[in-house]
């Protein structure tokens, strides 16, 4: 028997709660993992509260990421007794995920915990850290360097911007955060941001183009912020486009890719190949500063993540939340 959360949805409702389970429930797949440590990313919440359609099959289980041992395997991959680390791949979506005391899982979906993390960093790092090196990863990719002028990263209190500020400002980048939480300016300011603005200056409709000042944009949030950062970039600029968190729309135009050669770079974490996924890992070890995973991260039990689930909605947590299972 093991604890969990599971998600169900009937003709009396959809709902969410902490309960235990049989071994025996658990689902198809090649090895049994011994989870130590999930988390509580914007994906995971929106599942829990159901305010977004991200589960597709009931129950379910959620937690897109989970650090834990082999238990069982038939993987010629990985062995009994290897400490391993999952992000994505539709787990707590279509498979049953991390938040719960174990999981059973493709090992094709899964990699060795990279070295120098131990289980908790590695979730405190999680998607949000993984998606952030990804998105770096991408402006390298197409030329931005540190001289080329200022990187915006939106949705900088989030767990996707926190490590963006983090890693960038490590690699000698200018960092601009824009958040709605002014508040919070102490905080990205140790993180390594040089400037803060306030989201309200991306967030509205905007024109097509506007004054040039970023050489890359990390963006969190899509709708008219990503739009607004797109028209706002300079000339062979790269904007890395992450996630969603204002709206899955992009309400601009074709003018900044026409006329100021700007790129506009996807980021997709969840079906990345492994390979991409190790030499991200590998950049995490060599780049992140595993000192700030303080500041970055809160450490909570699973019966605590359906009630943090809201708060998240409601853009009320800052930077990562740990999620012990076994408290």
């Amino acid at each position: 028997m093991f604890k969990a959360i599971l998600i169900e949805k009937d003709e009396t409702g959809y709902r969410a709660w902490s309960t235990t389970l049989d071994e025996t429930q658990l689902p198809e797949g090649d090895v049994t993992v011994r989870v130590d440590c999930s988390t509580l990313n914007y994906k995971d919440a929106l599942a829990i509260t159901g305010k977004g359609p991200v589960v597709r099959t009931f129950p379910m289980v959620p937690g897109i990421d989970l650090a834990g041992t082999v238990e069982a395997s038939a993987s010629p991959d990985f062995k009994v007794g290897d400490a391993v680390l999952l992000n994505g791949w539709g787990v707590g979506e279509q498979h049953w995920g991390g938040l719960a005391q174990k999981a059973r899982l493709d090992g094709r979906w899964l990699i060795p915990l990279p070295l120098g993390f131990t289980a908790r960093q590695a979730m405190a790092v999680g998607t949000a850290g993984y998606t952030a090196i990804l998105s770096v990863l991408a402006l390298e990719r197409h030329g931005v360097t540190p001289e080329q002028g200022e990187i915006l990263v939106t949705g900088a209190n989030g767990g996707v911007g926190s490590f963006a500020v983090v890693l960038l400002a490590r690699l000698g980048y200018r960092v601009v955060a824009s958040t709605g939480r002014p508040e919070q300016a102490d905080y990205l300011k140790k993180l390594g941001a040089a400037e803060i603005i306030d989201r309200t200056t991306l967030s509205e409709p905007g024109r097509p183009l506007a004054r040039e000042r970023w050489a890359g944009v990390i963006d969190s949030l899509g709708s008219h912020t990503l739009a607004n950062a797109c028209a706002t970039t300079r000339y062979g600029g790269t904007v890395a486009a992450c996630g969603l968190a204002q709206g899955m729309d992009f309400p601009a135009t074709v003018a900044p890719f026409i006329l100021r050669g700007v790129t506009l770079a996807g980021i997709d974490s969840v079906m990345r190949p492994r390979a991409d996924r190790i030499v991200a890992w590998e950049r995490l070890a060599r780049d992140l500063d595993l000192a700030l995973l303080d500041e970055i991260t809160r450490e909570i039990g699973l019966d605590e993540a359906i009630p943090m689930a809201g708060e998240l909605l409601a853009g009320k947590v800052r930077g990562r939340v740990v999620v012990d299972v076994n408290r």
